[in-house]
């Protein structure tokens, strides 16, 4: 029983929806039924592709960051190792991964998007993009280069250096989100977008997008203990605690 996500299959599709209260905030528990899940849908010769969608207005507004203040060190490098080793496998998801973005998605909300083959996104005043910087967290490599590799380094530099978060449109412009579409639609987009590369001879596909990301995936991959290292030194530096305190004062609020 999975308690953050909800999957339906239809056809050979699986339909990954997040389901974590109001924001769909990535936790602890959510990351790994994310990551098992995919798992599962990966090795399943009966499903074809899969869906990641949200709910009400929220894709996903990024990682808990009231959870995560409240973990101590042991606690945060593992969550943070979890969370690498997430974006790996799903950058590494062998079959068509789709994302019907249906509202917010900055931060790791974004991550999870950037990692899928294509991207619909619902227009409205919702907003997408890597705002990690701004939060006080470094920006692993590996996620830049997952960044880079739609945006391109140029933009993907100059968006994440300021923690810029897109509306639907510029997402649009620049590459970011392939597909804009009423709200009420976006889950046909969807559908319609994976069963074009679902129609594909299934191997043929599959090893042309490992091959394409084979950079990326070695990227994802490669031994990041070291910026996991400087990662965790500012989570814990005064600056970064007194930004963190500040954003979770205004959430609780909320």
């Amino acid at each position: 029983m999975m308690n953050t996500i909800n999957v339906t299959i239809k056809d050979r599709l699986a339909l990954i929806t997040l389901n974590r209260n109001k924001s769909n905030a990535l936790n602890r528990e959510m990351i790994t039924e994310l990551n098992d899940m995919l798992h599962n849908i990966a090795n399943d010769a009966n499903i074809g592709g899969a869906i990641i969608t949200g709910r009400e207005h929220f894709f996903s507004a990024g990682l808990d960051l009231i959870e995560l203040y409240g973990y101590n060190e042991e606690e945060i490098r593992s969550f943070w190792l979890l969370f690498l080793e997430f974006t790996s496998n799903i950058t590494a998801f062998k079959k068509p991964l789709v994302a019907a973005i249906n509202g917010h998605a900055p931060a790791g909300g974004c991550v999870i998007a950037l990692a899928c083959d294509g991207r619909v996104m619902a227009e409205g005043k919702y907003i997408i993009g890597l705002n990690e910087v701004p939060v006080g967290i470094i920006v692993p490599d590996s996620i830049f280069k997952l960044y880079a590799f739609w945006l391109g380094s140029a933009h993907a530099c100059r968006s994440l250096l300021e923690g810029k978060l897109f509306s639907p449109e510029e997402a649009l412009t620049i590459g970011l989100v392939d597909e804009l579409v009423n709200p009420d639609s976006i889950m046909t987009a969807a559908e319609r977008r994976i069963r074009k590369y679902m129609a594909f001879e299934p191997n043929t596909w599959q090893q042309s997008k490992l091959n394409i990301r084979k950079e990326l995936i070695a990227g994802m991959s490669a031994d990041q203990s070291q910026t996991l290292d400087m990662m965790i030194t500012q989570w814990w530096s005064p600056a970064t605690r007194g930004l963190l305190k500040m954003i979770i004062d205004n959430l609780q609020k909320k």
